[in-house]
């Protein structure tokens, strides 16, 4: 189990499909460990599987009384077409509570789902908080000045948006954003070679894969097949696993292709086929393909998700 949780971290910004099927596996083997249902939720997201990323994030969630993914909840609300149902996660969530990081990023998104909606002077006004304006730099920083350039480019005021991509830019040393190519594309300078860059964008767009930076809770970094042992005492708790539904069958198959390797080690081959086939899942619905702009804008572009590199207990 640990060893799968290990590949899926490493795999889950190159190949999400993968990472997902080795997420699946876990979850075959220890369905009741927060940090394996937190894993197959962020390796579904990254994967484009938004029905199973929200059961799998919300069963996290009730497992661990935790609320520190609701904006990629709200994100994969957004890329069902249910933007309504993003800005109820916002209205729902007790501020007092949230990481500062996970509120900023719950208040892009939210803001993104305003202007779905159309109705986007709110979009602009909602952006509008003290944190907007601080000088003090913090990782959130770049991605909330974007996202208030991007929303007020949105109700044409472009001067005051070339303003804010500009500042955007001034503090976004990781690339996390494109603010200098907007501030370049709003001065009419266009750079050749960059259809092929679009597909690869850096700006959060709803339901793009990283358009919320989704960081796990639990570091996943060291392997532990003795893991099971610590939840040996929590066997007889019946969480819900009604939300396991919504895999692809292609993803399914993957997952129990992984699932035959010798997780322990020895020469026992775990096999979970015949136990599994019973329960297959249904499809998904096609994931909608919400654009590539920012995640408040009408249309969005991934962002690279600066999440840590796996999701381990």
């Amino acid at each position: 189990m640990a060893r799968h949780l290990v590949a899926t971290g490493q795999l889950i910004d190159e190949d999400p499909a993968e990472a997902l099927a080795h997420a699946l596996a876990a979850r075959r083997l220890a369905s009741r460990i927060s940090a394996v249902r937190e894993a197959v939720g962020l390796a579904a997201y990254h994967a484009g599987e938004w029905q199973t990323a929200i059961a799998e994030l919300r069963t996290y969630h009730r497992m661990t009384g935790l609320q520190s993914h609701l904006a990629v909840l709200a994100d994969c609300e957004r890329a069902l077409g249910r933007p309504e149902r993003a800005i109820d996660l916002y209205r729902g969530a007790d501020q007092e509570k949230l990481d500062q990081a996970v509120a900023i990023e719950l208040l892009i998104v939210a803001a993104g789902a305003r202007g779905d909606l159309g109705q986007k002077d709110a979009a602009v006004a909602m952006l509008q908080v003290p944190d907007l304006t601080s000088e003090t730099t913090v990782p959130w920083t770049a991605r909330l000045r974007y996202a208030y350039a991007d929303a007020l480019l949105a109700v044409d005021r472009r001067d005051e948006a070339r303003e804010w991509f500009s500042r955007a830019a001034d503090v976004d040393t990781e690339g996390e954003t494109d603010a200098a190519e907007r501030l370049l594309e709003l001065d009419g300078v266009l750079i050749e070679g960059d259809d092929e860059d679009d597909a690869e964008e850096i700006a959060a767009g709803p339901g793009a894969p990283g358009a919320v930076p989704a960081q796990p809770d639990t570091d996943l970094t060291a392997s532990d097949a003795d893991e099971d042992d610590d939840y040996a005492a929590d066997e007889d708790e019946d969480f819900d696993d009604d939300e396991e539904d919504g895999v692809t069958g292609r993803l399914a198959q993957d997952a129990d292709r992984v699932d035959t390797e010798d997780v322990d080690g020895d020469d026992e081959d775990v096999d979970v086929r015949a136990s599994e086939k019973d329960d297959a899942s249904p499809a998904l619905t096609t994931p909608v393909d919400t654009g590539n702009r920012v995640v408040n804008g009408d249309e969005a572009a991934p962002v690279r998700g600066d999440e840590p590199e796996s999701t381990q207990r």
